[in-house]
């Protein structure tokens, strides 16, 4: 079934290949959050378990499906060929830490908002903070069917394809992490499911902007993959992980977490 998938997917552009695996991503976001039509509640053990496959997901896809590529297509030898893959990484970094401060949100606990002062309510900050988780995601597969549209030989549509895949499995979670709370403070299920998906809609726009831009400008293909994993890592660094770490089940967090990298690791090796 794999095999057919990229068959397919290699018969048409890489760009409109990357609008169709980047709603494949949403679809699984939605998916997620549709189990609040199933369930009210979700035990927090389960929940941070979850959280932490997310971020096990992250960090593995970071590395094998974007920091390596993006050097081992770079030129030079020794700290030229890592430099663009060292500038990307640390400006994608910059650009969430900068959302992070600007952008209204809130996290999973409801403790405390972050960003500038809004009104808006908090089931709107909750959504706009897994949004925020969900940029750089979309940008990552985006760029790297770019990369395939620019025929840049280390990009390839079946790597492509399992960052997608990937990072759908870890979108599962997420829109469970979003629709169980808003059900929680009394919203109905319908719009609790609507919240959740609406917070994976950015990707597919993310992942067409990054294909559009890689495939137009080459050179910014090593940039652009490093600017994607630097931007993924801020997110589990400053939020997932810290996440999972608000109650007593940091254990089942941290197997959530190496669970998720053993997948993305064996989906990037075996398959790609």
């Amino acid at each position: 079934m794999f095999e057919s998938i990229i068959d397919y997917l290699e018969s048409i552009h890489p760009v409109q290949a990357a609008l169709y695996a980047t709603l494949f991503t949403w679809f699984l976001t939605a998916l997620g959050s549709s189990l609040v039509f199933l369930f009210k509640n979700m035990s927090r053990a389960a929940l941070d378990g979850m959280l932490g496959f997310t971020g096990g997901v992250m960090v593995a896809a970071s590395f094998w499906s974007l920091l390596a590529p993006a050097i081992a297509m770079s030129s030079g030898e020794g700290f030229v060929k890592v430099l663009p893959s060292v500038v990307g990484f640390l400006a994608g970094s910059l650009f969430l830490f900068g959302l992070d401060k600007v952008l209204p949100h809130v996290h999973i606990n409801f403790k405390e908002a972050e960003g500038i002062k809004s009104p808006w309510q908090r089931t709107t900050l909750l959504v706009l903070a897994i949004t925020l988780h969900n940029i750089p995601e979309g940008l990552a597969v985006g760029v790297l069917f770019g990369g395939v549209a620019a025929g840049v030989p280390e990009a390839s549509i079946a790597g492509a394809t399992i960052l997608a895949i990937g990072i759908g499995l870890q979108n599962f979670p997420e829109g469970i992490a979003v629709s169980m709370p808003l059900r929680r403070m009394g919203m109905s299920r319908s719009r609790s499911f609507l919240y959740g998906q609406a917070s994976a809609l950015v990707e597919p726009i993310a992942g067409v902007v990054g294909a559009l831009a890689v495939s137009f400008f080459t050179p910014v293909l090593p940039y652009a993959l490093a600017f994607a994993a630097g931007a993924m890592l801020f997110v589990v660094v400053e939020e997932v992980i810290p996440e999972t770490q608000q109650d007593r089940n940091t254990d089942i967090a941290s197997l959530g977490f190496m669970g998720g990298f053993v997948v993305m690791m064996s989906l990037d090796v075996a398959l790609g």
